[in-house]
């Protein structure tokens, strides 16, 4: 029993420790922080809106809430060649059904063009395998949920395709936070961490989406950096935040790197909406270059129109 206490006793502290450092993080964050004059006048506390930006869910649990209901979606694929021709694309409009717990997909028209399926009718790129992954139901999907809580992003126990995946999705979902597993860049991805913020200017401001009042949250690499260009990865991204609820509405970011023996450019646009009281993307623009090794080169663009939600 005694053990126990002690136990009990060291991981309180260790967390608290934790905590802590985690606190004068966010305080040190927070004088880095550029303020519009009328941010200055809300005297918004700017330590607490960095620590719920660095630990945000909503944008996440805004495409996990796609599991739990219907919707209808445009979908437009497309595959291009170094001159920006396409070579394969996929069209096509889809319906997802939610009954009894379980959800399918139905598909209402299609047509694909170029080498976008292969003989046994499977994607054969990433940016398919990406898209289908987030929009796409294969079969009959039962006993999902939408909670978001102690989901682990980690591709540890992953390889091949699987853990590309994983690692994209952890792109997707959780930009600024460190990625374990991608060689040369997974820390430079965290740009909250003190000494990685000072490669950029952040920036608050108020602005408007669809009629609802936001805190525009802007990070963006600085200009001259020199020799730390290559320790940068996310090179802009502009997040609005509902100022009640500070639920991410809308997200634009760029991120690219070259590592060598991978690189890779990318673009995207997200756009929010509410059906009742759950937070869904409406809209998904998508414009990626890719590099891997022992892949050929791909050129992806893709846009996702979601409506009719159910």
């Amino acid at each position: 029993m005694k053990k126990l206490c002690l136990l009990i006793l060291l991981t309180g502290c260790f967390l608290s420790a934790i905590a802590q450092e985690d606190s004068l993080d966010n305080e040190r964050l927070a004088r880095m922080v550029s303020l519009s004059e009328v941010i200055i006048r809300t005297d918004l506390n700017v330590a607490r809106f960095i620590n719920q930006v660095k630990n945000d869910t909503t944008f996440y649990k805004a495409f996990r809430n796609l599991h739990v209901i219907g919707f209808t979606s445009w979908n437009d694929i497309r595959i291009r060649d170094k001159r920006g021709v396409t070579q394969a694309a996929l069209l096509s409009k889809t319906r997802q059904l939610r009954n009894a717990g379980c959800r399918t997909m139905e598909v209402l028209s299609e047509s694909s063009s170029g080498d976008f399926y292969n003989t046994d009718h499977q994607y054969n790129y990433y940016t398919a395998e990406l898209y289908a992954g987030l929009f796409f139901t294969n079969g009959k999907v039962c006993g999902e949920n939408n909670i978001v809580r102690g989901t682990d992003f980690s591709p540890r126990g992953k390889s091949g395709l699987a853990k590309h995946k994983q690692q994209l999705k952890t792109l997707f979902f959780n930009p600024g936070k460190k990625i374990a597993g991608i060689p040369f860049i997974g820390d430079k991805i965290d740009i909250f961490d003190p000494d990685r913020a000072a490669l950029y200017d952040f920036n608050i401001d108020y602005g408007d989406y669809e009629g609802q009042s936001c805190y525009v949250f802007t990070i963006k690499a600085k200009p001259d950096l020199g020799g730390k260009k290559d320790k940068v990865v996310i090179d802009n991204m502009v997040t609005w935040f509902n100022t009640r609820t500070m639920e991410v509405m809308a997200r634009k970011y760029d991120m690219s790197y070259n590592a060598g023996v991978y690189d890779f450019d990318v673009h995207m646009e997200v756009e929010m909406t509410k059906v009742g009281e759950l937070l869904v993307p409406k809209l998904l623009r998508y414009i990626g270059n890719w590099d891997v090794a022992f892949r050929k080169r791909e050129r992806g663009v893709f846009t996702a129109t979601l409506f009719d939600f159910q």
